[in-house]
C-alpha cells in the first residue's frame, strides 16, 4: 500500500513553494475582511437595540438572507457573522478547489505529471499532496481568522467555532475538487465543475435560510431542511457566538472522508491525462470565426463571460430589491447611515445605499477583467499563444483580440449591473422608471475605473509576464479593502486616492464631473500601450 503514496512529502514540499505567497494571501486577506467587519460592528450599532433592530430586519428580508446569510442571536459577534461569515466561506471553498486542482488536474494537463511520474512517486501521492496542501491552508486559515477576531474584541471559544466552521467548509470542498478533478480532463473544466457544486451548495443554503422561520430570542432564524444538504449551510449551523454547535463539524469532515475515497477509486481506473468523463470529439476544422484574433479570443473568453453575467445580473438585482427597505434595514443607527453615506455619496440615504451597491459592483466587474486578462499569461505559459504566433498572426493582433473582448465584457457587465439594480428596484416599489437612467448612468460611470485595473493587468502582462497573475490581483484586492473598508478606518485621503474607483461621480445623487473620467481615460490609454509595446519587445515567458 505505501507504494501508492511514495514521495507525498516531496511533492507536498514542492506545492507549498510553488503556493508560498498565493496561500497566505488567500488567508490573509480573508482574516482581513472577518476581522475589519468584526471591529466595525460597535461603531455601526452602538446599543445592543440597534443590533436587534438591524438582525430582525435581516431575519425579515429573504434578500438578506440570500446573500448576507444565517440570523442567529444579537451579540456583536453574532452581528459580524451575519454580515461576513457566508463571505468568507464562499472564498474558502474557492481557495480549497484551486488549490487541488492547480496541484493535480492541471499538472496532469501540462505534463508535469508525466515528468513527476517517472521518478519514484506512487499512483496515489500527487493527489495526497494537493490534498494535503488544501487541508493544512484550511487549518491556518482557522487559526488565523480566530485569533484575528478574537483581537476584534470577541469571545475566544466562539471565534475559534467561527474559524472552525470556515476551515471545515473549506476542507470539504478540497475534497470536491479531488473528485471533480479525476472527471474532468481539463483544469478549466474541473475547476468550472467545483465551481458549479458550489453554487448548488450556496443555493440549497439560500433556499433552507428564506423557507426557514424566524424565532425569538435573538433574533434566530431556523433553517429548513435544504440548508442541511449544503456543506456552506453546515458551516452557518455552526452558530458562532450564539450557539456554538461544535457537533456540526462531524459533516463536512464525514463528507471529506467520503469524497477522498471516492477520489482515491477514481485515481485507481483511470490513465494519467485522462479523465472519467469523454471528451466530446470536435470537428477537424475551425470555424471561420476561429480564423481571427478577436474570433479567438471570443470562444475563449464566452463562457467565462456568459458566468459572470448571470452572477452579476442576480446580485445586482437583489441589491435592488433590497434598495426600497434601506431605512427598515439601517433602523435608528445613526452611525450605518453615516458609514453608507461616507462609501456612496452625501445625498439620501437610497442614493448612498445604491451608489455604493453599483461601487461594489464595478469592482466585482473588475475581477473578471483581471481574469480574463489573466488568460493571456495562460494561454503563453500552455503553449496556445507560441502555435497562434507561428502562423502570419503578429503579437499585437494576437494581445488586441483579448483586450477588444475584454473591453466588451466589461461594457456588457456594467450595463448588466445597472439594468438590474434598475429593474429588481422597480419590481419592489412598482415603478419601473423608477431609477433605471440613473442606476444605468451611474453603472456606465464607473467603466473607467474598471479599466485602469484592466490596464494595469495588461502592463503586468507585458512587462513582468511571471508576475502578470499575482500584481493585477494583488491591486485588485488594495482595492476591494480600500472601497470597503477604507472610510471605516478613516484612511488617509492620500492612501483612498490610491483605487481610481476613489475618483468617479458617486452617482446616483453626487455632482457628475467628467474631468476625472477623463483623466481615468488617459492612465488606461498610457497602460495598455506601455503594455503592448513591453510585450512586443519581449521573449515569451513559458514558464
Amino acid at each position: 500500500m505505501s507504494r501508492y503514496f511514495a514521495g507525498t512529502g516531496d511533492l507536498l514540499r514542492l506545492a507549498l513553494r510553488r503556493d508560498r505567497i498565493q496561500l497566505p494571501l488567500w488567508i490573509l486577506g480573508l482574516t482581513l475582511v472577518q476581522t475589519a467587519t468584526a471591529s466595525s460592528i460597535s461603531g455601526l450599532y452602538e446599543t445592543e437595540k440597534d443590533r436587534i433592530a438591524a438582525q430582525t430586519s435581516a431575519a425579515d428580508n429573504p434578500a438578506s438572507l440570500v446573500f448576507s446569510g444565517l440570523v442567529s442571536g444579537s451579540s456583536e459577534g453574532a452581528t459580524a457573522m451575519t454580515q461576513s461569515l457566508l463571505l468568507v466561506l464562499v472564498a474558502a471553498a474557492l481557495m480549497s478547489t484551486l488549490a487541488v486542482v492547480r496541484h493535480t488536474r492541471q499538472n496532469e494537463e501540462l505534463g508535469r505529471s508525466e515528468l513527476i511520474g517517472s521518478t519514484a512517486v506512487g499512483r496515489h501521492a500527487a493527489l495526497t499532496a494537493g490534498l494535503l496542501l488544501a487541508v493544512l491552508a484550511n487549518v491556518v486559515l482557522a487559526v488565523v481568522s480566530a485569533l484575528g477576531l478574537a483581537s476584534a474584541g470577541l469571545p475566544l471559544g466562539s471565534s475559534f467555532a467561527a474559524g472552525a466552521a470556515i476551515g471545515a467548509v473549506g476542507v470539504s470542498f478540497a475534497g470536491v475538487a479531488a473528485i471533480t478533478a479525476q472527471i474532468w480532463e481539463s483544469a478549466r473544466a474541473a475547476n468550472g465543475a467545483a465551481a458549479a457544486a458550489l453554487g448548488v451548495a450556496f443555493m440549497l443554503r439560500a433556499v433552507g435560510d428564506v423557507a426557514g422561520r424566524t424565532t425569538g430570542g435573538g433574533p434566530r432564524v431556523e433553517s429548513a431542511w435544504p440548508s442541511w444538504l449544503s456543506p456552506i449551510g453546515w458551516g452557518q449551523q455552526m452558530r458562532p457566538f450564539d450557539q456554538d454547535r461544535w457537533w456540526v463539524l462531524a459533516l463536512p469532515l464525514a463528507a471529506f472522508a467520503v469524497q477522498v475515497g471516492v477520489a482515491f477509486a477514481l485515481t485507481r481506473i483511470r490513465d494519467v491525462g485522462m479523465g472519467m468523463r469523454a471528451v466530446q470529439p470536435r470537428s477537424p476544422e475551425a470555424a471561420p470565426a476561429l480564423l481571427s484574433p478577436i474570433g479567438l479570443a471570443w470562444f475563449l473568453h464566452r463562457g467565462t463571460l456568459a458566468g459572470w453575467a448571470v452572477g452579476v445580473s442576480v446580485m445586482s438585482f437583489s441589491f435592488g430589491v433590497v434598495g426600497d427597505e434601506i431605512n427598515d434595514l439601517i433602523g435608528d443607527s445613526e452611525r450605518t447611515a453615516e458609514i453608507i453615506q461616507q462609501l456612496g455619496g452625501t445625498g439620501s440615504l437610497l442614493d448612498a445605499y445604491l451608489s455604493a451597491t453599483i461601487g461594489l459592483m464595478g469592482l466585482a466587474v473588475a475581477g473578471f477583467a483581471v481574469q480574463a486578462l489573466n488568460r493571456m499569461r495562460h494561454e503563453e505559459t500552455s503553449g496556445g499563444m507560441e502555435t497562434v504566433l507561428s502562423t502570419s498572426t503578429s503579437r499585437f493582433s494576437w494581445m488586441t483580440g483579448h483586450l477588444v473582448v475584454t473591453l466588451a465584457g466589461v461594457t456588457v457587465l456594467m450595463l448588466l449591473t445597472g439594468i438590474s439594480a434598475a429593474v429588481g428596484y422597480g419590481v419592489a416599489t412598482g415603478d419601473m422608471g423608477a431609477e433605471f437612467g440613473s442606476l444605468v448612468a451611474a453603472a456606465l460611470v464607473r467603466l473607467p475605473a474598471v479599466l485602469v485595473l484592466a490596464a494595469f493587468a495588461v502592463l503586468a502582462f507585458g512587462s513582468l509576464p511571471r508576475l502578470a497573475i499575482g500584481l493585477p490581483w494583488a491591486a485588485f484586492a488594495i482595492c476591494l479593502l480600500i472601497g470597503q473598508i477604507g472610510s471605516t478606518l478613516d484612511l488617509p485621503q492620500a492612501v483612498m486616492d490610491i483605487s481610481p474607483f476613489s475618483h468617479v461621480p458617486g452617482l446616483p445623487g453626487g455632482d457628475f464631473t467628467v474631468g476625472p473620467l477623463l483623466v481615468l481615460l488617459a492612465i488606461t490609454a498610457a497602460l495598455t500601450a506601455a503594455g503592448t509595446a513591453l510585450f512586443r519587445r519581449r521573449d515569451l515567458a513559458l514558464q
